[in-house]
């Protein structure tokens, strides 16, 4: 069974509610970690998998990332297995800590750090200088961005669609706050004992017309999100 890259009309989606369609992918192992230890990359996709992740990328107007995950991968976060156009960058980072060589910063398309409404200046200068667009937005009380503002923000900016990618507490955070609309989850045959991809959330939530499909050694798992 073939998997939806987009399986809704995101456009529609947005004028709807105000926001951006939300995938959220990441690959895990067996028993649900996504690195050994944190603060540490590890490549759990496959060949194939990985492929699959391009596409996705390609098929969405923007990507999203944690702070954690460039400080530990200095991703570039574009198109590069399959043709397509590069996703917009968006890196939640509410104390600006992104540093201004990071390689998102030298690419054509540069990123749009969302962080809180009053950043450093001086950190917030140099990243601008570096081509970097900072979104200024409301924080909860522990100091993390407020995500749904940050996605009325995009919605505003005329994303339809956004990839999440990680790092752990994006995802945690998106999946508790009910704001991830579709899941692509690659189960990689590993086993790893390390962090866990997801932690406790405050809801629950069960896969609507869910579709599995063998890709290499991984298994694809995908399906709405369906939250009760």
């Amino acid at each position: 069974m073939a998997l939806e890259l987009l399986p809704t009309d995101t456009l529609a989606h947005r004028q709807r509610a105000g926001r951006p369609f939300v995938t959220l992918s990441y690959a895990q192992s067996l028993d649900g970690c996504i690195a050994a230890r944190p603060d540490q990359p590890l490549a759990l996709s496959g060949p194939a998998s990985l492929k699959l992740t391009h596409q996705l990328r390609a098929a969405h107007d923007a990507i999203l990332v944690g702070i954690g995950t460039i400080l530990a991968d200095n991703p570039r976060l574009n198109v590069r297995l399959v043709s397509g156009q590069d996703p917009q960058p968006v890196i939640v980072d509410s104390r600006l800590r992104c540093p201004p060589d990071a390689k998102l910063l030298r690419q054509s398309r540069l990123p749009w750090l969302a962080t809180g409404p009053q950043p450093d200046p001086t950190r917030q200068q140099a990243l601008a200088a570096a081509g970097a667009r900072i979104l200024s937005l409301p924080t909860q009380a522990n100091g993390y961005v407020n995500l749904a503002a940050l996605l009325d923000c995009l919605g505003d900016l005329n994303i339809n669609s956004l990839m999440v990618e990680g790092g752990a507490r994006i995802i945690t955070s998106f999946l508790s706050e009910q704001l991830a609309d579709y899941l692509v989850l690659t189960v990689t045959p590993t086993l790893l004992g390390g962090l866990r991809a997801v932690n406790k959330l405050e809801t629950t939530s069960r896969l609507r017309a869910m579709r599995y499909k063998p890709l290499g050694e991984d298994m694809i798992i995908s399906g709405y999100l369906n939250w009760e």
